[in-house]
């Protein structure tokens, strides 16, 4: 059900909770990626998918509304796994359906056909998000990406013949070599194809990735700061005139399609992880299954608590979460909504540090919300982190 532009997110989150799943095997690792994934092996796929179904039935009671597949990359399953996963996950948490149902997918040929399409959609599975990253094949060579540009299209034509047209696409800007120009083009492109979501991300070097070392031996291959700034802006000007909403940090969707599922996250909702790696937030205690794979699959399987990591989040600290993912989103943090959940005067608490970042205009501050201001989208982590960091 897509979420309706005007409602605020702190509403959306007293309207359901979300499921999320990661299916954490790829057909080939990319070199800038640090999600908990590993290359395809049929038989620890197996075992996995044993594993995840023993947690799904031993997962805490919880009603969501929406359900997520992540990765890794999650259609090298095939079709007939994800719909009994589906049938599984609702007979669980959500015994009328999901009212959205995302799929994480890469667009390559032989994963994209129109029996996988037909039966997402006979499953329930109504929003599909494809992994594109580029329309440029020098930068998806270089982001070690095994799809053409053209294939982005044919999995779009595929899908929507199998009546599935809620899609959306991922880019990146700041990959190495990337100019203004062609990421002007990777975004005509993506225009070109009517989505109804776009997410764009800046390229993260994260540590343990062969990115990392890159960067280590020749920095200057990367974009400078100031470039990716320029990538960014161009990005949020081109898709804003286009008619989506930038209704957070990285995304941007036409009127009405607004993924649910994250749109969640950032009201500061409940929501359950499942699989390797996965996150949970549940009556106000944060928690991550181990990244380690046999870890989680010898846990699920023999019906034990899962191992990883947990903190329930009060005080200060709850109120610094809430307050940095209100303001990763359009509406910002909703005044009166935020001190009827927490009991606390936004204006007041956080009074030093809304008079630093005003001065320094990044924040747009009335009396029914604070919102970051276009400056202050650029150095979202940094103003965010004062928020988080502040103990009052």
């Amino acid at each position: 059900m897509p979420v309706e532009p005007q409602r605020t997110p702190s509403r959306i989150a007293r309207s359901h909770g979300g499921a999320y799943v990661h299916l954490p095997f790829c057909p080939y690792v990319c070199p800038y990626c640090d999600f908990a994934k590993w290359p395809l092996r049929r038989s620890s796929a197996t075992r996995y998918l044993e594993a995840l179904h023993a947690e799904i039935a031993s997962a805490p009671a919880f009603e969501a509304r929406t359900l997520f597949f992540g990765g890794g990359t999650p259609n090298t399953y095939d079709a007939a796994t994800l719909a009994e996963l589906v049938r599984a996950l609702a007979a669980r948490f959500s015994p009328d359906g999901f009212a959205e149902t995302t799929v994480e997918m890469n667009p390559d040929p032989e994963l994209c056909t129109p029996a996988t399409f037909a039966a997402y959609r006979a499953a329930g599975i109504d929003r599909v998000s494809f992994g594109v990253q580029s329309f440029v094949e020098s930068e998806l060579a270089t982001l070690g990406r095994r799809h053409a540009p053209g294939d982005v299209g044919r999995a779009f034509a595929i899908a929507r013949d199998a009546g599935i047209d809620n899609l959306s696409l991922d880019l990146i800007f700041g990959i190495p070599g990337q100019t203004v120009e062609s990421w002007d083009a990777s975004l005509a492109a993506a225009l070109a194809l009517e989505p109804a979501h776009v997410s764009t991300y800046g390229l993260t070097i994260e540590d343990g990735t062969p990115f990392a070392e890159w960067f280590a031996r020749t920095p200057g291959a990367f974009a400078t700061n100031d470039l990716e700034a320029e990538l960014y802006a161009h990005g949020i000007d081109t898709l804003v005139r286009a008619g989506f909403e930038h209704y957070e940090i990285s995304n941007f969707a036409r009127p009405g399609r607004r993924c649910a599922h994250n749109a969640n996250y950032w009201a500061n909702g409940e929501y359950v992880g499942l699989g390797v790696g996965a996150a949970s937030y549940l009556a106000g205690v944060r928690s991550t299954h181990v990244r380690e794979l046999d870890a989680y699959v010898d846990a699920a399987l023999a019906g034990g608590p899962i191992p990883g990591e947990s903190e329930r989040l009060e005080g200060a600290a709850r109120l610094g979460e809430a307050a940095m993912l209100g303001l990763r989103t359009a509406e910002g943090v909703d005044i009166a909504a935020f001190a009827e959940r927490y009991g606390v005067d936004f204006h007041d608490f956080y009074r030093p540090v809304l008079t630093e970042m005003r001065a320094m205009g990044t924040i747009d501050a009335t009396s029914s919300h604070v919102r970051l201001t276009r400056r202050g989208r650029f150095v979202a982590n940094d103003v965010c982190g004062a928020f988080v960091g502040f103990a009052g």
